[in-house]
């Protein structure tokens, strides 16, 4: 009887945890999309395509960066270096991110 007592303790922690998180809304600021080559590529292409159904969906600008150099790792650097706060996204491909 007390591990579903702290079971259910658990639980009750972790909904009290997320009250505060789903009052906030998101995306309350443009989104930028990162991607890691030159304009007009492939990979720019599917950027371009991806902000602005995103952009349609979530009522927010998406807005594209191409940010190229080093085989993609400039971009993807950038990225990583960002705030993890869900407003900066990378389109991502194989080669950037084995490097």
């Amino acid at each position: 009887m007390k591990i579903w007592n702290a079971a259910f303790a658990a639980v009750v922690a972790s909904l009290i945890c997320l009250a505060p998180a789903s009052a906030q809304s998101w995306p309350s600021r443009p989104i930028k999309i990162v991607v890691p080559f030159a304009p007009g590529g492939s990979t720019d292409i599917i950027g371009r395509l991806a902000a602005d159904q995103s952009s349609r969906d979530l009522g927010q600008s998406v807005v594209v960066e191409n940010v190229g150099g080093a085989a993609g790792a400039i971009g993807t650097m950038q990225v990583e270096r960002a705030p993890a706060d869900g407003y900066t996204l990378a389109i991502a491909t194989v080669s950037t991110m084995i490097v």
